[in-house]
Parts: C-alpha cells; sequence; structure tokens
C-alpha cells in the first residue's frame, strides 16, 4: 500500500474566523466572479501567488502576515525584492502582524490587528496546509493520526508493506516531490535497483512576478548545521549587457571546507528556469572551481550565476 492523501488547507485558530464564509485557495480557483477587493491572510507562496494573480485581474488587495518577512522560509534578500514588487504593484503588505479576531457582517469581513483594522469584501485564508489523515486508520497500523508527518526511509517505506509519498512525508509540499518519491517507492515494490532518497538539492519556485526560485539550504539553516558558510549575492539579472536590463538577484551559499554550494536563490524573470544549473550544482556537488572556470553563454540571464560565483569568497 502506497499512502498519498495529500493536505487541506490550514485555517489558524483566530477568533471568530470560523463562524465567517472564508475562502481557502480551493475556493479562489473556482471564482467566477471577482470581488471588489479582498484580504489574505499569510504571505507565503500561496498566499502571494493568488495575491498577485487576483491583483493583476483589477481586485484590490491586501496581505496579512504574521512573521516579520513575506516568504519566510526563503532568503530575506528573496523576501525584499518579492515585497518590494508587489508594493510597486498596489499591493498592501503587512508584515509582523498579531491577528486578534475576525468578523463578517454586511457582507464585508473586518480583520483586528490590535493598532489598526483592515476591511476587505473577501477574505482568503493562506496559512499553510496540514495533511489529510482524518479516517486512514493509521492507528490500526502503529501510527499516529494526530502527527504532522509519516517518518519514512530512504526507500519510502514507514512499515512492513506501507509506504508513503508526497506532502505527508513532510519534505516538501511540491508536485514533483511526489513524482521524485513515487518512482523511487515503485522501484523498491518491484525490488528494482536505483538511487535512494536525496533531499539535499530539492528546488521550489514562487511562480510570483518576480518569480523566486531555490533549492538546497538557506543561509541561516546552512548556519545551523554547523558549516563553515561563505555566501555571495549579486542584485540584478543585468548579465546580458546592453541587450536588456533585468531586475533580480542571485544568492548563493557554499560550504568552505568542501568547497560545494549548498544552496542558492534565484529572484526574476524566470528564476525557476535559471534555478536548473544551480540545482545541479547542489545535487552532484560541483566543485565552486568548476564553476568558476566554465564559459556561459551570452547573452542569457544566466551569466548572472558566473557573476555571483566570482564574489564568493572561499579563502
Amino acid at each position: 500500500m502506497v499512502l498519498n492523501p495529500g493536505t487541506d488547507p490550514a485555517v489558524p485558530p483566530i477568533e471568530g474566523l470560523a463562524d465567517t464564509p472564508y475562502w481557502t485557495n480551493r475556493d479562489v480557483v473556482r471564482l467566477t466572479e471577482l470581488p471588489g477587493s479582498m484580504l489574505v491572510i499569510g504571505g507565503g507562496a500561496i498566499g502571494v501567488e493568488l495575491a498577485q494573480a487576483l491583483h493583476a485581474f483589477g481586485v484590490e488587495v491586501t496581505i496579512l502576515e504574521m512573521a516579520p518577512r513575506l516568504l519566510p522560509p526563503e532568503e530575506p534578500e528573496a523576501a525584499a525584492a518579492l515585497e518590494k514588487a508587489l508594493s510597486a504593484a498596489g499591493i498592501r503588505i503587512h508584515t509582523d502582524v498579531s491577528i486578534g479576531s475576525v468578523s463578517y457582517a454586511d457582507g464585508g469581513f473586518t480583520v483586528d490587528l490590535g493598532d489598526q483594522t483592515v476591511t476587505g469584501d473577501k477574505l482568503l485564508v493562506a496559512a499553510g496546509r496540514k495533511p489529510q489523515f482524518e479516517d486512514l486508520g493509521l492507528d490500526t497500523v502503529g501510527l499516529d493520526p494526530e502527527a504532522g508527518s509519516l517518518d519514512t526511509d530512504e526507500r519510502m517505506r514507514v512499515t512492513e508493506g506501507l509506504w508513503a509519498i508526497g506532502d505527508v512525508t513532510g519534505k516538501g509540499a511540491f508536485t514533483h516531490m511526489s513524482m521524485y518519491q513515487a518512482a523511487i517507492a515503485v522501484r523498491d515494490i518491484l525490488g528494482q535497483d536505483g538511487p535512494p532518497a536525496d533531499y539535499r538539492a530539492v528546488p521550489r519556485v514562487t511562480f510570483t512576478h518576480p518569480e523566486v526560485a531555490s533549492v538546497g539550504l538557506s543561509e541561516a539553516q546552512a548556519e545551523e548545521q554547523g558549516l563553515d558558510v561563505r555566501t555571495a549575492l549579486v542584485e540584478d539579472l543585468g548579465a546580458r549587457g546592453w541587450i536588456a536590463k533585468q531586475e533580480g538577484l542571485v544568492k548563493l551559499v557554499a560550504d568552505r571546507e568542501r568547497e560545494i554550494l549548498v544552496g542558492a536563490t534565484v529572484v526574476g524573470h524566470a528564476a525557476g528556469e535559471i534555478l536548473s544549473m544551480l540545482s545541479t550544482a547542489v545535487h552532484a556537488e560541483v566543485p565552486v572551481p568548476t564553476l568558476r572556470s566554465m564559459p556561459y553563454a551570452y547573452p542569457t540571464l544566466h551569466r548572472s550565476i558566473e557573476s555571483a560565483v566570482g564574489r564568493l569568497d572561499l579563502s
């Protein structure tokens, strides 16, 4: 048996919220009419993607994020770049907020932030996801149905005869993670050889404009693991010279001792495509000197990686 039950939208225990007709991401994608304004609780990937999409259709959007910045798991430089772009487009952003209560009356929502209140015609709750563990019978095989995820080994095995893949493994709520783990589980079930699960270079992309793409460890995560961290930052993608100007950034995170990249972030147009080279470098542990000595095609956006690698001091 292979479990891949997916996740449900997580709803925070905010006073009054449960008594209102709030939306989740599942409701938003079924819209047939646009509201005049929308409040978004949550500045993670789902929140900012849907906020920007609805704003592009003319909806007035306000994002409410309880963390100090948007996209909390990403590099602070990436979050700052995205916030600048969203703000410039006219999206209102409140970070580091404490939501006291939510109320609904006369066809509109009011959110109490303590020092102020914000209002909107609709409210989108985009505060993360939770595993769909209800009614699976996990307790019948000795597993905790209240757990946040299922522990798997490198072949995706949970217990004898039971495998798990996808969001419920806690390795990243991405479609490509589910596909990657599915291939490993199938090989194990069929008794076929193949590489075990390796999560050192999991790529992720937030599909906003500009895109925010990253792979591996952030600077903070690398430091938490005790690595001798070195970073490099290029705050534009202007490596195409006079051909075109392109705003964005590339940040590299390296382990000085091993002279390899352990993480990278790209912000800008086609950032998810630019990231592919960096994902390969992190996964294959390509030495930084090799990245520094290779030629980069001109005029391309990925030449900004050459600039970032050139700034990486491993001495």
